[in-house]
């Protein structure tokens, strides 16, 4: 069921050119991601001919050491959002929320901590 959210910090994607594939695609798995942010079991992944990018360990099936394939259809598209906008979103992962716009004209990724349940 869709959550409604404000925001409250604003954010902007640091990746003009996010990862994205399809389910079954071949990817190489690298480091997970440290930081000081509640992301945990994301891991930086590539895609033959495409930038590398940060993928949720539930979208991977591991085959073996280092390598994986999808398990669905994926972008690491962030959402650029200013505190007050309202968003709908239907999908929590490690930490971020996939979200879209008030006028359904955008979707991405968003951090959880720059959003607040809407009443």
């Amino acid at each position: 069921m869709p959550q409604n959210y404000v925001v409250v910090t604003a954010h902007r994607s640091e990746f003009p050119q996010p990862i994205h594939f399809t389910k079954g695609a071949a990817l190489t798995i690298g480091e997970q991601y440290q930081g000081p942010e509640d992301w945990d079991n994301w891991y930086f992944c590539t895609v033959e001919g495409l930038p590398g990018g940060w993928v949720p360990a539930q979208v991977i099936h591991w085959d073996r050491d280092g390598f994986g394939t999808a398990l669905e259809d994926y972008t690491a598209r962030e959402l650029d959002v200013d505190p007050g906008d309202t968003l709908s979103g239907n999908r929590i992962l490690n930490g971020w929320a996939w979200c879209h716009s008030s006028d359904g004209k955008a979707a991405g990724w968003v951090p959880l901590e720059n959003l607040r349940e809407a009443p």
